[in-house]
């Protein structure tokens, strides 16, 4: 097979299709694998990094002055003449858009070259990039009941995102762990606002742990741009600050989570059943965040807090109630359980092979 992947942007849609690229290889290791994405993104760097073929585009959001915008429709129409060109060369089987602005040009472009097109959309709110291309691609595939509202019913499919096979799958390091100055004794709360932390979350913090049980131990990921709080616990001996932890080694003995709403930690968190306290980022396009998170709040499968409502006080006491309180656990554990998809990436290959042959 040879299969083109496209995303660009953020984390949140390029980690699922490098997840669902590595599980590919894994499954068949002959297919041969070319990803386009932007050329000034984090994609540009970060799915080289990963050993594939990566081909750019520069696109951006139609967002801002109507000079912007305009600006932004003529990078999309050269992109699109550029992503024909790609496609002519690789002969791929398949075109699989993961989101960004950058995949619109592309699937638009393997649609007119009659090649199978297929989209992922990782959160409960449809992106423009999706919506724009929706009724051109061959299939859907969603993580949400909720975008099917959206999305045209016959030819989407709740398949959930690649990355909770990922997170399922994930061996255990014990030394690690150990590593970050964790025991493996005490109930380990691992709590993380994305790759670059959160300034407003990391000031109330010092104050939300304080006085907690000694069996409860708090990982805490400051955020490579938040140094500065490193030392922020150095007097609480149960709370272990790190600029970045490699999550998928240490899923294994996280017994909750206190996070962002982010497509990729939930898929990650509802894939392995982990409780949670969840802090939407307000500042994501159309507030998609807040709507990821409802979805399990409504279902009792996390619980959330708005950051508009965010303090101290009311931090501690959703970590009392939910991490202090076994039956609480194990409820929210098993109903995350319940709407996760662990399979989601053998499911994914499924549909696309025999997508494929039709």
């Amino acid at each position: 097979m040879k299969i083109c992947f496209v995303t660009g942007g953020t984390g949140g849609h390029i980690y699922p299709a490098l997840a669902l690229a590595d599980k590919v290889k894994q499954l068949y290791p002959d297919t041969q694998i070319l990803f386009i994405g932007n050329n000034d993104r984090m994609e540009a760097d970060l799915i080289p990094s990963y050993g594939y073929d990566f081909k750019s585009l520069h696109t951006s959001g139609l967002v801002g002055s109507i000079f912007s915008k305009l600006r932004a429709i003529s990078q999309l129409f050269f992109a699109y003449r550029k992503s024909k060109m790609y496609l002519k060369e690789f002969k791929p089987d398949i075109v699989i858009g993961f989101g960004g602005y950058v995949s619109a040009p592309v699937i638009l472009a393997g649609r007119s070259m009659h090649i199978k097109t297929m989209i992922h959309e990782q959160n409960s709110i449809v992106g423009k990039a999706n919506q724009l291309v929706m009724n051109k691609v061959d299939k859907i595939i969603t993580c949400y009941t909720k975008c099917e509202e959206v999305f045209p019913g016959d030819k989407t499919i709740l398949l959930g995102n690649p990355r909770a096979t990922i997170a399922k799958e994930a061996a255990f390091d014990e030394m690690y762990f150990k590593s970050l100055g964790l025991s493996l004794d005490k109930k380990t709360i691992l709590i993380m606002m994305g790759s670059l932390g959160s300034s407003s979350v990391n000031a109330l913090m010092k104050d939300s742990l304080t006085d907690m049980p000694k069996d409860l131990q708090f990982l805490y990921v400051c955020g490579k741009n938040n140094s500065d709080d490193l030392h922020l616990f150095d007097s609480q001996e149960n709370v272990f600050v790190v600029p970045y932890v490699d999550t998928l080694k240490i899923y294994a003995h996280i017994d909750g989570m206190i996070c962002r709403a982010g497509a990729t930690t939930i898929a990650e968190l509802t894939g392995l059943g982990i409780p949670s306290i969840m802090i939407p980022s307000p500042y994501v396009a159309n507030n998609h965040q807040y709507y990821n998170a409802k979805v399990l709040v409504d279902q009792k499968a996390a619980f959330m807090i708005e950051e508009k409502d965010l303090n101290a006080t009311n931090l501690k006491k959703a970590i009392k109630e939910l991490f202090m309180n076994e039956e609480m656990m194990k409820q929210v554990h098993q109903n995350a359980l319940r709407l996760g998809k662990p399979d989601a990436a053998y499911d994914i290959i499924d549909e696309m092979v025999k997508l494929i042959k039709e």
